[in-house]
């Protein structure tokens, strides 16, 4: 008997050239609507799928392959004797390839100002249905999804007129993970709709971006997924001017990087090494806001991560180009900045000319743990104004306020426990994800390479005791910002009044883990 390939593709990529090798090999061909169309202007006889059904194709194309003569010829074992009597008696001849691919949903969906009614429009029944009743009977079917992996097929064929059963298993893991994808942008896209509650069930879908040498250290793999879609502002939309690949470590230190800086509308310059700031700084150009960033730590930021929310200029790259550093991010590069920085071979170049662009709304959080995820949605806030509250006798001088809110800004982003010491628009130390609070303090102090008189502090968390605010005090900060909340706040308030320090509450934690 005859072998039949059962075609019906929206990606016609190759298809013409597939069918002709099939029909070259002796496989009669099966199709339906526009791909019966193209196969029959290329010379290629087609069995039209009304010829097998018994039924015109109906419904706009909707209904054309959801019939037994279809499915029984796809599902029946041929090595049980009694579905073949069944086909027999229903005459039903048995389909041994089937070539699909998928009405173009992403491709819709991704297109700007599509209606919800397009969208749906472009959702495949039949396709998925046929798909996966292939891949459940892979071991008499040769099901492919792929346009890749057609010449692979014909090669088997021609070689040894069957398709291995190893190579027909691997498409068929494919088909369940090419389907399973398809149903789940489905979901998120209307999911996203209606920005409701987090769903009893989550099913995610990203796409392979990148092969990474290795994740956190060599001995483990590792893969950067992206999300579907155009990300403004998103590490995945960069564009990579320079350097080698990114490592794992690289995309997570980056990301933080970014996400930190958005926080800022002026000049500013994040450096960040092992997912924690090192150094921040705001100033009225961006070689000033370097030249903070930098003094804050100069030690740490050798090796690090620089973000910049400005054309990168011909002063500024020359000033970074004084140490190493793994990756500079910008939103562009003058030229001539852009060529002392490539001087340097092992440094990676990134324009993301979005980079301000912060994640929308309704955006999640995630965190594998062992046996499951933790969502959440993404941290948007940072304080709310009528919810500030000075709780101390001194109010805080305007200069104050302004490092109060810079040093605010830079602590949501620095691992809990997390404090920032911050002076001129600069943070002057930084002490991250301790396990308590009070080295958090200490530490901010300590490694601080200027003189913290003057300075204000910033704390993600309250104070559980009164010990942050008398070390603070010691070091000269003059002011401080945090949540309040804990049960000993008064002690902390009366210890600021007692060295003149001006205290806000700002009532929002922001804890980071």
């Amino acid at each position: 008997m005859k072998k039949r390939a059962l075609i019906s593709v929206s990606d016609k990529r190759g298809i013409v050239a597939f069918a002709k090798k099939l029909q070259e090999i002796g496989v009669e061909i099966i199709s339906t609507g526009g791909t019966a169309k193209i196969l029959s202007e290329n010379g290629i006889q087609v069995i039209a799928i009304s010829d097998i059904t018994g039924y015109p194709e109906c419904l706009d194309g909707r209904v054309k392959t959801l019939h037994p003569a279809v499915h029984g010829g796809i599902l029946a074992m041929r090595s049980n004797p009694e579905h073949m009597e069944q086909l027999k008696k229903l005459n039903i001849a048995p389909i041994d390839i089937v070539a699909i691919n998928l009405y173009p949903f992403k491709e819709t969906i991704l297109k700007e100002g599509v209606s919800l009614e397009d969208a749906i429009e472009n959702i495949d029944i039949g396709g998925p249905t046929m798909l996966r009743a292939a891949a459940k009977n892979h071991k008499d079917v040769v099901v492919i999804c792929d346009p890749d992996d057609y010449d692979n097929v014909v090669r088997e064929l021609e070689e040894s007129g069957e398709v291995s059963l190893d190579t027909k298993y691997r498409l068929a893991l494919k088909v369940f993970e090419h389907t399973a994808h398809y149903d789940a942008l489905i979901a998120d896209y209307l999911r996203k709709q209606i920005q409701g509650e987090l769903p009893d069930t989550l099913t995610l879908t990203y796409e392979k971006a990148q092969e990474l040498r290795y994740g956190e250290n060599p001995h483990q793999k590792a893969v950067f997924y992206k999300e579907i879609g155009n990300q403004p502002g998103s590490l995945a939309n960069a564009i990579q001017l320079h350097g080698k690949e990114l490592s794992f470590n690289n995309i997570n230190d980056a990301n933080g990087a970014l996400e930190l800086l958005k926080e800022f509308d002026e000049p500013s310059v994040v450096a960040v090494k092992h997912a924690n700031a090192c150094g921040v700084g705001s100033g009225y150009d961006l070689y000033t806001a370097y030249k903070k960033a930098y003094e804050c730590d100069p030690v740490s930021i050798f090796g690090g991560i620089i973000a910049v929310n400005r054309k990168m200029d011909k002063q500024t790259a020359e000033e970074i180009n004084k140490i190493f550093v793994e990756i500079v991010i910008a939103p562009d590069f003058e030229p001539e900045a852009l060529e002392i920085l490539k001087s340097k071979k092992n440094i990676r170049l990134l324009k993301l000319e979005d980079i301000e662009k912060k994640q929308p709304k309704g955006s999640l959080d995630m965190k594998k743990v062992n046996g499951g995820i933790l969502i959440q949605e993404v941290d948007h806030e940072l304080l709310i104004e009528e919810d500030l509250k000075v709780v101390t006798n001194r109010i805080p001088t305007q200069k104050e306020m302004e490092d109060l809110r810079f040093a605010w800004k830079v602590v949501k982003h620095i691992k809990s426990n997390g404090i920032v010491l911050a002076k001129d628009q600069a943070t002057i130390g930084i002490g991250p994800g301790q396990v308590n609070r009070i080295w958090a303090v200490e530490n901010a102090i300590r490694q601080s390479n200027v003189d913290t008189k003057g300075s204000v502090m910033a704390s993600d968390a309250f104070f559980p005791f009164s010990d942050c605010v008398e070390a603070a005090a010691k070091a000269g900060v003059t002011a401080i910002i945090q949540p309040g909340g804990s049960i000993r706040d008064e002690e902390s308030i009366e210890m600021a009044n007692k060295y003149g320090i001006a205290m806000i509450f700002t009532g929002m934690r922001h804890f980071k883990h």
